[in-house]
């Protein structure tokens, strides 16, 4: 029997960050994250509370701590990165916040998944998930087919035309949602027809098959590469995997064909509108630069191999190293999750870190073909679930979402949970683990509830109501307060000034979020401004690498005409002095 609550807090967990719409600048997905983070915190309360009593000691605790061993290694990275790399505190208070919350949730998936309750938990998140890519998909269908019904506050718009992107506002991120739902309704459907008499009625295949079949129209619609190869993922799901019933193998066998009957239906209907499909086919760089990013990335770790350039500061090594050939896009991730640790963490930190994931991977795998028969199709489709999310990372960077980095711990710990044949042991009798874990639970709860009051204090520097009267220069200071996003004030203090170099204290913290072109002008003027004209070239060097059309004013200074002794502007000669990226962290 399903009980409201845990249906509750699920749909909370990964509906809310579905369909919420509303964000309010800087971040255009905080709002997303931050209702992820308190649904998932609050549904391992629920499972704690329900898993505990009854949980017993054969889930080894090797196993635990090795499944617990990567967010700790992760936050050990984060923090030496403010130790040793300049890392902003803010952002690894962030980072620390967010993989305590995946480590509570593996954790809680492993122990319900060897209670009583484990196929109420994952019935909880799979409605939950089928519900969200459900609407999702309605969602899509309005930003391709009548994108001015979209009014950015209930839909959002579609950030490229003809391409849907769901609430979520990235296409690929919502492919991964919808293909999550594919697989959670596979299993939603065996768990139905088990319940009842074995075989499935007319009514529930049809259900079944519009479901699916809704859900392949809303990845068409993405068109992400990503989704296409899944979507073949997925039909291999059905060919190898004979446990299945019949007509759930051929749903999955199918979903190729009906993937290409849709879009062949979208791209009919291009003719007289607008779909995206035929313009991401015929790209002159199929990676979308990841080809690019991924060479400077293998520069980067050939220059920092033992330690790396630290977490989170991709984007400040790479963006202030020389790379004449640098894809012109701001990168704040490499798009490949196996690159992204090695080059942040080092290659020996990273590749332990790797080593575990691909053990945790393995072990998941062994629960898949080892899980006793009432529950091996919940175990093969919480892997199913984990391997596309693998397959996304090595493309993306979804697991840096709390909306995707959650669920996919969710439905590794539900592996974890069954890698491990259970030995002769007697049930945990102490309620301390137990109040210990949903303290914890709660403690992130409120946290997170307390990042939203605190991120509302940076967001009045960006929007302003009418009425409000109060200076730009308090709303930064008040905002340069802020626990976990004084960066963002920072940001907005450093490009505002008339004379950069008067908030040069700014720039300790701005520049290790994301260094733009905005940035990257004001910080050079700084230098500049404060005598250092060598550190000054060398910035506007790395900004002309990335040919942005928003510094050509910049840049065009030194076409003007100027009289006689009047000396050009500093951005218009090249350095003659050899830095690196250390040398411009503030301390």
């Amino acid at each position: 029997m399903l009980h409201a609550l845990p249906l509750a807090l699920a749909g909370i967990a990964i509906c809310g960050p579905a369909w919420l719409a509303h964000n309010v600048s800087p971040s255009a997905t905080f709002f997303n994250q931050a209702t992820a983070l308190t649904g998932w915190a609050a549904l391992t309360i629920w499972a704690f509370g329900h898993c505990m009593p009854a949980v017993s000691t054969h889930i080894s605790g090797r196993s635990i701590v090795m499944a617990l061993l990567v967010p700790a290694l992760l936050a050990l990275g984060a923090i030496g990165s403010v130790l040793l790399e300049g890392l902003p505190a803010s952002l690894m208070l962030s980072a620390c916040g967010l993989l305590a919350v995946a480590a509570l949730v593996l954790l809680a998936a492993m122990l319900g998944s060897q209670s009583e309750v484990r196929e109420e938990l994952f019935a909880a998140v799979s409605i939950g998930t089928v519900v969200a890519g459900g609407v999702s998909v309605l969602i899509a269908l309005i930003q391709v087919l009548a994108p001015s019904v979209a009014d950015g506050e209930w839909i959002s718009r579609a950030s490229t035309a003809g391409r849907a992107g769901g609430n979520l506002r990235q296409p690929n991120h919502l492919s991964s949602l919808l293909l999550g739902a594919m697989a959670a309704s596979v299993w939603l459907h065996e768990a139905r027809v088990k319940r009842t008499s074995g075989e499935a009625t007319i009514a529930q295949c049809a259900i079944a098959a519009g479901l699916m079949a809704a859900l392949t129209l809303g990845v068409v619609l993405t068109v992400s590469r990503t989704g296409t190869v899944c979507i073949a993922l997925l039909a291999l799901w059905g060919v190898v995997d004979k446990r299945l019933a019949p007509f759930s193998r051929a749903l999955l066998s199918l979903t190729p064909l009906v993937y290409a009957l849709c879009w062949l239906g979208m791209s009919e209907w291009a003719k007289a509108s607008e779909f995206a499909g035929a313009v991401q086919l015929h790209k002159s760089d199929p990676s979308s630069s990841r080809f690019g990013i991924w060479a400077n990335t293998l520069s980067l770790i050939a220059q920092n191999p033992w330690f790396g350039v630290g977490w989170g500061e991709f984007n400040f090594a790479w963006s202030l190293t020389p790379f004449p050939n640098r894809p012109v896009a701001f990168f704040d991730h490499t798009h490949n999750l196996p690159l992204n640790l090695l080059v942040e963490l080092g290659v020996p930190l990273g590749t332990l870190v790797l080593v575990l994931l691909a053990w945790l991977l393995w072990k998941a795998f062994i629960a898949c073909r080892t899980a006793p028969p009432p529950e091996s199709a919940m175990v093969r489709t919480a892997f199913v679930m984990v391997l596309m999310m693998a397959v996304h990372s090595m493309l993306e960077y979804p697991l840096w979402y709390a909306y995707f980095l959650l669920p996919t711990a969710f439905a590794l710990g539900i592996c974890l949970g069954h890698s491990t044949p259970p030995p002769e042991s007697k049930p945990v009798d102490s309620p301390w683990p137990r109040r210990l874990l949903m303290s914890a639970s709660l403690v992130l709860v409120l946290g997170t509830v307390f990042s939203v009051f605190d991120y509302l204090r940076v967001t009045k520097i960006f929007s302003v109501d009418e009425d409000d009267t109060t200076p730009l220069s308090y709303r930064i200071a008040e905002g340069q307060k802020s626990i976990f996003f004084a960066h963002h004030a920072d940001y907005a203090a450093a490009t505002v000034a008339t004379h950069p170099s008067t908030a040069w204290k700014a720039f300790r913290r701005a520049p290790h979020l994301l260094l733009d072109t905005r940035l990257m002008m004001a910080w050079a003027k700084a230098y500049a401004e404060k005598g250092d004209v060598e550190r000054a070239r060398y910035i506007a060097d790395r900004l002309r690498e990335f040919r942005n059309p928003d510094s050509a004013e910049f840049f065009a200074e030194c076409d003007k005409p100027r009289p006689p002794g009047i000396p050009e502007p500093f951005q218009c000669k090249s350095a003659t002095r050899h830095f690196t990226y250390e040398d411009f962290k503030l301390r």
